[in-house]
Order: C-alpha cells, then structure tokens, then sequence
C-alpha cells in the first residue's frame, strides 16, 4: 500500500510535488474530510481520485490496444497492434512491465481472461485465418485458427455460458464468433452488417450488448447466447467504440470515439438507452467499471489534456488529467492491487499508467 502524505508549505496554485505521492493542503483537507465521515468506500474511491495516475516505464515502444487482469495469475496482460515482433506484454503490479512474444505479429485489438479455463484470449483484425491466440501464462501463446478473415476488433469471456465471444467490423453480416476453448471458433451473423467495435456481457442480465461505429438509428445489438442477435435502437449516431457492465448500478454504459457531445450512453436492459454528456469532447476508447470503489474510469487517446474521466452514476462525469497526453487505448481495475492499468499507442518508453496503489480491505 502506498502511503499518501500531505504536501508541507505548498500553496495552491504551487510548485506540484515531485513525489507522486504527496497531496495539496486542499485535496489532503477534502481527503480528511471524507474518511471523518467513516464511509470506508467513499474514502478510497476519494483517494483514488486526488492521488492520480503515474506513468509507467515499458520495455518496448509497442502500440498497445488492451490491457486484461488475470486474478488467479495475479498479472496484467497487455496486446499491441503494431510495433516490434512482440506485441504482448505482462506485469504483476502495473509498474514493472515485461515484454512477450505473441504467436504471431498481427494487429491484436483485444484480450480478455477467463477463470474458468485458466487462459488468456485476444484477437485480432489482421493475419487471415489466425486471427485468435491463447495462452494459460501470459507468456506462451499458441495461435488458433477461425473462420473468415474478420476484423475483428474485442473479445469477452461469459462464466455463464462458457464461451468466447467475439465481434468484428468487416461490413459483412457474419461478423461474430463464439469458441468454448479460444481455439475452435464458429462464425455467427450479427444483428447487421455494421462496424462492431465492442461487447460486454451481463451476468445478471444473462445478456451480451455490443456497439457499433457505424448504422442508423441502431447502433447496439444484443444476444442471450452469442449466436441470436437483436438490433437495438440507440439515441445517437455516434461512433461508440466500448461498452461495460456495472453490476452495482445495473447498467450498460458505452463511450464514443466520435459523435455529439453527449458520448456516453447507459442502458439497464440493454433496449433502452439513455445519452449523457461527457464533461469533455474527447476520442474516449474505454471505459471500466471498479465495484469495490463504486466508480468508472474512462480514458481517451485524444483532445484535451484532460484525458481521462470519472464517474460513479455513468451520468456525471469529472474530468481528470492523465501524467501524460498519450493516446490511451486499453484499461484493466485489478481488485487484489486496488488500481486500475491503462496501456497506450504511443508515449516513447511510457505506455502504461497506473492509479497510485491503494487497499481496498
């Protein structure tokens, strides 16, 4: 656990600490404040807020895209779609990074873990029919082999159901695949033959949502299997480009890439959905909900240098500065390290920022 202290003879406005983990008077004072009130949540969901992100230092300058977190393995897993040979990327606390080698070089857009088989999971919109790796450590990756040449763009695992999921933006109808193992892989038509970008799956509401870059009116499709896909009406035509489920407040939320100033949109059922303004008109790529703290993250890979943002309703957001002004592609919450990781596409040798570590017990 990071010990945070207050920041001695600095006044507001001042010289900003050096040590990352020092706080103003002010936000010391609120911080104080909030931990006399004995709401154990709110204090560490506050701390989280006033001690910020760090830059972390990577191995090597790799666009990375996502960033999973394996509780069993205790290991973040990153993927890249661009760079040296590597692509892959492990860490067991955020800050020390070490670099893979993936079964292949190919433009790997998402991974995800799933407890039941013990692996890792990513795929890619590059590499023919390869276009799908797997791996128990993080470590070693074997490639497995689907049907079609799909661009595919993310990848979620379903406890409930015991499969992959996978979805694409080719612009051809056949643009999901679901797989019990992350090597056997079958193709499924999607609700519409638009620009998949992202899917979440909802335990309680046994319901996958996904959301789309491109169509008309209806930008969202859901399915209780994988396999049967419903179009849904969205509210604006944006380029929504991620989408996740927060249990505790029972609701989808997506963010958008590019559209009308309101890029986020929440649904309890995943039929109905509602806009909300984001506090800044950025190109948010993801967006991760953290139960233990009872807020979501969001980040982006452009415009102000405000590049992340927080909320704990998905409808008031506060914005928050990024240590740097990287294009921030993929965010993991870990709950056993009490932060959250993001992974960039550019940033020199720093491409990775963490929350300052914190307990949540």
């Amino acid at each position: 656990m990071t010990a945070i202290k207050k920041a001695e003879n600095v006044p507001a406005g001042g010289t900003i600490p050096t040590d990352a983990t020092t706080l103003y008077a002010e936000d010391w004072n609120a911080l104080v404040s909030t931990v006399l009130m004995f709401n154990p949540i709110d204090f560490w969901r506050e701390l989280l807020i006033y001690s910020g992100f760090t830059s972390r230092t990577t191995t090597t300058a790799d666009l990375y895209y996502d960033v999973a977190w394996s509780p069993e393995l205790g290991l973040f897993c990153a993927v890249a779609f661009g760079g040296t040979n590597n692509r892959v990327m492990t860490s067991p606390n955020g800050i020390t990074w070490t670099t893979r080698v993936a079964s292949d070089s190919f433009r790997w857009r998402s991974i995800c873990w799933s407890p039941e088989l013990g692996l890792f999971c990513a795929v890619s919109n590059s590499g023919g029919t390869r276009r799908a790796m797997i791996s128990a450590n993080g470590i070693n990756w074997t490639t497995a082999t689907v049907t079609g040449s799909r661009l595919y763009e993310a990848v979620v695992w379903s406890p409930e159901l015991g499969i992959f999921c996978a979805v694409g933006r080719t612009g051809v109808l056949q643009t999901v695949m679901t797989s019990t193992d992350g090597l056997t892989w079958t193709l499924h038509n999607s609700a519409a033959s638009f620009q998949w970008q992202s899917l979440a799956w909802s335990p309680e509401l046994m319901l996958f949502a996904a959301v789309a870059g491109t169509g008309t009116g209806s930008r969202v499709q859901t399915s209780p299997d994988g396999i049967n896909w419903t179009l849904q009406t969205t509210p604006a035509d944006n380029l929504w480009i991620d989408i996740t489920w927060a249990k505790e407040l029972g609701l989808f939320v997506a963010v958008a890439f590019l559209g009308t100033s309101e890029r986020v949109m929440t649904s309890p059922d995943g039929i109905v959905w509602t806009l909300s303004a984001a506090v800044e008109q950025n190109t948010w790529t993801k967006v991760r909900w953290a139960p233990e703290l009872g807020v979501l993250v969001a980040v982006s890979a452009g415009g102000s240098s405000n590049r992340m943002m927080t909320s704990t309703d998905a409808i008031n957001w506060t914005p928050r500065v990024a240590p740097r002004n990287n294009q921030y592609r993929g965010l993991a919450w870990s709950p056993a390290l009490g932060i959250f990781a993001a992974v960039s596409e550019d940033g020199g040798n720093e491409r990775a920022m963490t929350s300052k570590i914190i307990s949540t017990t």
